[in-house]
């Protein structure tokens, strides 16, 4: 992959490959509420820039349950990015239980939009977003 790092906190690197021409995020640790909603517009924002319309989102390294943003991921951020161009995300779950519901419960709030998938591990999703 050749990646431009674009933002980077205790919670979450986004980098922008330039070779699949998509955004990765990279989250970490805890998660709660704020850092979601902090690192999801951060997210929104390179996407527009980058005129990006697939996102690799990796979650292996996510420790905690964060499904207090989970409502408002699906029903506010994801319509943003679909307005903001997004067709495809690749959701790369976290081993940690909590955090894999979390997903889950995001997901049941998103009613329409891109094309998300889960994926246990990252190759796979990588995979997958380069024939989307």
């Amino acid at each position: 992959m050749s990646l431009q790092t674009l933002h980077e906190s205790p919670h979450l690197t986004i980098a922008y490959d330039h070779l699949n021409e998509w955004l990765h995020a990279d989250w970490t640790g805890d998660q709660n509420l704020m850092s979601v909603q902090d690192g999801c517009q951060e997210m929104l924002q390179f996407m527009v820039e980058h005129r990006s319309s697939k996102v690799l989102n990796d979650n292996t390294r996510v420790t905690s349950m964060w499904s207090d943003a989970s409502e408002w991921g699906g029903r506010e951020w994801f319509p943003a990015m679909t307005a903001a161009g997004l067709k495809y995300f690749a959701w790369v779950y976290s081993p940690n239980v909590y955090s894999r519901l979390s997903t889950d419960l995001m997901l049941q709030f998103t009613a329409e939009g891109p094309v998300v998938a889960t994926f246990d591990d990252m190759e796979t999703a990588q995979e997958w977003l380069k024939q989307m």
